[in-house]
């Protein structure tokens, strides 16, 4: 999934300024954000007070959405340059097209993984024949200075390391978790996870105190460090923890995101992560230009033009508004 969004506002990420070396529980609120004529999303990330955790700075939460009768997700064409994009479904399937030839149909707890480098475009769409909901994550992780410029590539890992405990179910996305590590390529040392609580779980799950870590509620009931955490929220959790206490009130679905704390500072400017205004620059004018990010065929629809650059300098800064 892209940012749609036609206004887009650069967002100023990372470095270590404003890490929080130590626990903490800050709530994060999401924003509601309106994709295409019917789809509406929940963004955690970039969000109003905090930008990026680890490298992850993109997070989008949809559905459950009863799309039975409805066309479900249709996003057009668009590009990516110097990130990954980590598609995750509970619910539904996602057809992935991009410029590279990949041709995928991502289903639940399964791992899409596309890393853009120095440019790739795609398109994702509810196949034509799809389940009646359609529920998931869309996340970005910043690739580092020595590999933004890579060559574009598609993953799809459907076989993922599972790590259980009374109580609780744990796929791993990216990264290492509890002796299990993921296929998925990583760029830095990075955690991603989808826990599967059951009704009555009272767990501790263990965690490397040199990360910061937020967790998604996907859904049902749960709290998490004692706080009560509702499906669409998020709940940032900083630095110095060794372990998590989860608890479920019914069952639950969450989402891990963790990972060192990013030391570059960077811009993201709508579906584009780079450190210069030239960088951006030369990205939108490359896009309007149909040159360097490639052509996803088999699409039946016309690309996303790029919005407006806004009337200010783009300079990277810290990772907090």
């Amino acid at each position: 999934m892209s940012n749609l969004e036609r206004e887009a506002v650069p967002a100023l990420c990372g470095g270590r300024g404003f890490v929080v070396a130590e626990p903490v529980r800050e709530l994060l609120s999401p924003r509601q954000v309106r994709l295409g004529e019917s789809s509406e999303v929940r963004r955690l990330l970039p969000n109003l007070g905090r930008r990026m955790v680890g490298a992850w700075c993109f997070v989008d939460h949809y559905g459950p959405d009863d799309i039975a009768d409805e066309p479900g997700m249709q996003v057009p064409p668009h590009p990516h340059m110097g990130l990954q994009t980590v598609s995750w479904l509970h619910e539904g399937e996602v057809l992935h097209r991009d410029s590279t030839g990949s041709l995928q149909t991502i289903r639940p707890r399964e791992l899409g993984l596309m890393t853009s480098g120095r440019a790739i475009s795609h398109s994702e769409e509810s196949p034509r024949s799809h389940a009646r909901f359609l529920h998931g994550a869309q996340l970005w992780v910043a690739l580092p200075d020595g590999h933004r410029h890579t060559e574009p590539r598609f993953e799809h890992h459907a076989d993922l390391p599972v790590v259980t405990a009374p109580g609780i179910k744990a796929t791993l996305i990216l990264g290492d978790l509890d002796g299990a590590t993921s296929p998925g390529t990583a760029y830095t040392p990075i955690v991603g996870a989808d826990l599967a609580l059951t009704r009555g779980a009272d767990v501790r799950l263990p965690l490397e105190p040199d990360f910061e870590y937020a967790v998604l509620s996907m859904s049902g009931e749960a709290h998490v460090d004692g706080v009560p955490l509702l499906p669409g929220s998020m709940l940032y959790l900083g630095c110095g923890r060794a372990e998590l206490p989860l608890r479920a009130e019914s069952d639950a679905g969450l989402m891990l995101l963790g990972g060192e704390p990013f030391e570059e500072e960077l811009i993201m400017f709508w579906n584009w992560i780079g450190r210069s205004q030239e960088e951006i620059e030369q990205a939108r004018q490359d896009w309007m230009e149909g040159s360097r990010f490639g052509e996803v065929k088999g699409y039946d629809g016309a690309p996303l033009p790029a919005p407006e650059l806004p009337p200010v300098p783009l300079k990277p800064r810290g990772r907090v508004r």
